[in-house]
């Protein structure tokens, strides 16, 4: 499956977000078939502004992004039995390898969550754990590329 992966299309996007006190608040990442990241922060906390970055990354960096994916067998689950979106926010994940393609939506994911998800689903808890410690990396690349950029 990886070597199939690795010639045909990628495509994927996270999204997480909520609208409250502060308006619509949302980070988003996403990885375009050209090899371009996309990121968006947007928090109006303190009248912040949004944050925007793009980059173009290498074929080595989308090669690891499958291969991660592939590992995490993400592209397997099913998200009929995930939380619904409410009122606390949501969760989106789309990914498209090769001729595979998924589109999944939850609810925005806390502690209680994330203790709950190794007993609901195991690919639940996957994303839980994947897409969080894609966050925090996803952040703190941006933060040294808005350095460098």
């Amino acid at each position: 499956m990886a070597a199939e992966d690795d010639s045909g299309e990628f495509y994927l996007r996270y999204y997480v977000g909520h609208k409250g006190k502060f308006g619509h608040e949302f980070l988003e990442f996403e990885f375009r078939p050209d090899g371009k990241l996309r990121y968006a922060n947007n928090s109006n906390y303190k009248n912040d502004t949004m944050i925007r970055k793009e980059v173009f990354l290498t074929p080595a960096v989308l090669k690891e992004c499958r291969r991660i994916i592939t590992e995490s067998e993400i592209m397997r689950e099913d998200d009929n039995n995930w939380p619904e979106p409410d009122r606390v926010g949501r969760q989106e994940l789309e990914i498209v390898m090769g001729n595979e393609h998924i589109s999944f939506t939850t609810s925005k994911i806390g502690p209680l969550l994330m203790f709950r998800a190794v007993r609901i689903r195991k690919g639940f808890a996957y994303f839980i754990i994947w897409f969080r410690s894609a966050n925090v990396h996803c952040q703190s690349a941006i933060l040294f590329l808005s350095f460098v950029l």
